[in-house]
């Protein structure tokens, strides 16, 4: 029933769509409604409605928008050439699995904007009138969400495509706020040290790959690793022992993302290179102890490597591994009321450095480390107490901390009226219960609300795994039931 559900989604992996870049696909929408005759604005932001009207017998039925999310999150395995704003995303089938090759796959949310396009171009699909709401930039700031007017939607219930779980239905969902931190530093050059300091140490360059990674929502409470603390946490080991001299420290990417991969280049003194070796030993051991079983790939790597030419200044290099030990990262509490749902967490999610240009010509450079963080939890006030937490754990080393503005959550509707329709269309086709749930990850449905507060709202989406990386998997006998079920939806709305 879905080959049209993946005959539209092999188009859309053709248009490049990173977060913050949706120009070229909100035109390739405009084009596939302007094709099919399908009414279509576009506004400010770059969202796209499309609106079709009831099919016969459908008139006097309340209308349904169908929602989803424009970009994706542009991750790559570090040995694959490929250029998000350029390249198509290559994908492939192993089993009963669609999966691209070395890059994220997209099917977030990808899937779920052909799943409502195939649904409004079925000829053969009675339905009430449908109103299809393609929003940008939810994957690193919810931006289309937010700019999105008062007045653009016409009614008054929603279904979001833009979950990962099958036969589940969520109705709630986290809110979260992001923290950016930065720490400034005059480097500290070679030529500037004593030269016999310099000629009696040793460069090393500390590597973690091969990380699962994964979603800092869905996957945070998986016992996954972060590259960025495992990195961190070895230099505070190896610190209190040995002179340590830090030249490098990155790691991670995306906000919204558990960090894969992560390195630190450091110089130390020759006669702390055997030490230094058996503690790099001792601490993979430990780590393949704690992470073993669920990080399968996790590669930890120490070689010697070319003297760097500059250093960060030794006590601001202290302050800031303190600062990141100090940093929390994973799963904080619980639900309550919700079993089995991650309440409260924060992700380390990346660790950058640059050089400042902002300075006027003829200064001193400046270098920068930049230090993103993403909190996340369904009660507001400990969305911000954890905020806190991580500010004054980074200002330990950070002369600048900021936070974004956050986006609230989606409060669950249990006595929802669409919910009921949905459960019925699952059971009808499918002679079992869906489950009904909160997710911990964010959805644009908590902001949906505080423009539209009449809003009759569920989420729900086919089966996937390893998203926000390139381990990203979409089942598609998953994607054929929740097609089915999302046409039986419209059937019986």
């Amino acid at each position: 029933m879905s080959n049209r559900v993946f005959d539209i989604f092999a188009e859309i992996c053709k248009v490049p769509r990173p977060s913050k870049h949706e120009e070229q696909i909100s035109k390739w929408l405009q084009d596939f409604a302007a094709d099919h005759q399908i009414e279509c604005i576009a506004d400010e932001a770059m969202n796209v409605i499309m609106r079709v009207p009831a099919t016969p017998g459908y008139e006097n039925h309340e209308g349904v928008i169908l929602q989803a999310h424009m970009d994706m999150v542009a991750e790559k395995d570090g040995n694959v050439q490929h250029d998000f704003m350029r390249d198509p995303i290559e994908t492939y089938v192993d089993g009963e699995w669609l999966k691209a090759k070395g890059t994220t796959l997209g099917a977030d949310d990808g899937i779920g904007i052909a799943m409502a396009l195939a649904a409004i171009t079925d000829p053969n699909l009675p339905h009430p009138a449908i109103e299809c709401l393609f929003t940008v930039d939810e994957e690193t700031g919810l931006t289309g969400a937010m700019k999105l007017q008062d007045g653009m939607l016409k009614h008054k219930r929603l279904i979001n495509i833009d979950s990962e779980d099958d036969g589940q239905i969520f109705i709630g969902c986290a809110g979260g706020i992001d923290t950016l931190a930065k720490m400034h530093y005059e480097p500290v050059i070679n030529d500037q040290m004593v030269n016999d300091q310099m000629v009696n140490r040793l460069a090393i360059r500390l590597s973690v790959g091969g990380l699962m990674g994964g979603h800092s929502g869905d996957d945070i409470n998986k016992g996954r690793a972060n590259a960025n603390q495992l990195i961190v946490w070895f230099l505070a080991r190896i610190w209190p022992q040995t002179e340590v001299q830090l030249a490098a420290i990155n790691g991670g990417n995306l906000r919204n993302a558990i960090a894969r991969e992560a390195e630190a280049v450091i110089a130390i003194p020759m006669a702390y290179k055997e030490q230094i070796r058996i503690e790099w030993n001792h601490f993979v051991a430990q780590m393949e102890g704690v992470f073993g079983e669920v990080e399968k790939d996790m590669r930890l790597e120490l070689e010697t490597c070319d003297m760097p030419e500059v250093f960060i200044p030794a006590e601001k290099a202290y302050r800031l591994i303190m600062a990141l030990c100090e940093c929390p990262h994973g799963m904080i509490a619980m639900s309550k009321e919700m079993p089995g749902l991650v309440e409260t967490s924060t992700n380390l999610a990346s660790i950058k450095m640059y050089e400042d240009t902002s300075l006027p010509c003829g200064e001193s450079r400046r270098g920068v480390v930049e230090v993103n963080t993403s909190q996340r939890s369904s009660i507001e006030a400990s969305k911000h107490h954890l905020k806190w937490a991580v500010e004054q754990a980074l200002s330990l080393a950070c002369d600048e901390v900021t936070h974004g503005d956050g986006y609230p959550g989606w409060a669950p509707n249990p006595q929802s009226e669409l919910l009921e329709v949905v459960k019925k269309a699952y059971s009808d086709l499918f002679h079992a219960e869906p489950e009904v749930l909160a997710i911990h990850a964010g959805l644009e449905c908590g902001l949906f609300l505080e423009k539209y507060p009449y809003l009759d709202m569920v989420s729900i989406g086919p089966q996937m795994y390893g998203v926000h990386s390139p381990q990203e998997r979409l089942s598609i006998p998953s994607t054929n039931r929740c097609y089915q079920w999302l046409c039986q939806t419209l059937k019986s709305l």
